[in-house]
């Protein structure tokens, strides 16, 4: 069974559903590649893919720890290589973690760990850089 329904719109366009939850996203070109770079570009919801993957997966195995990674948070940016043929190049993930509790060092580095080995990072080819850098934060407390 289809776990997306994409249509085509014309105009470089898609609209995408997701066909187990009904929820919708839309994907335009770029503006450097014929678009107008109104909504996600494929290649944005592969950078997007890989930083959701990253925070998704370490706060599965944190919340198996009694770790609430809520408010964390990631920015992500791609580069496309300047030379033909067209892809990306590198995707730049900026992440900063905060957790209740703070985890001890063994725990952050498991944790750690998991930014260079969650399923869509180890699913993209090795000619994509992934630089991904990490930082924890303290919570701060109302």
């Amino acid at each position: 069974m289809a776990t997306i329904h994409i249509d085509y719109l014309g105009g470089l366009r898609t609209d995408c559903a997701h066909l187990q939850s009904g929820t919708h996203i839309n994907t335009d070109a770029p503006t450097d590649n014929q678009g107008r770079g109104e909504a996600f570009s494929p290649t944005d919801l592969v950078a997007n893919a890989l930083g959701t993957c990253i925070i998704t997966t370490m706060a599965i195995v944190a919340q198996r720890d009694g770790i609430d990674l809520t408010g964390s948070e990631l920015d992500v940016t791609k580069i496309m290589t300047s030379q033909p043929p067209r892809r990306i190049a590198r995707i730049e993930i900026d992440l900063t973690l905060r957790a209740t509790p703070l985890p001890d060092a063994e725990t952050r580095a498991k944790l750690e760990k998991i930014a260079h080995t969650c399923p869509v990072a180890i699913s993209l080819h090795p000619d994509v850089v992934q630089a991904v850098q990490l930082r924890w934060a303290e919570v701060e407390t109302v």
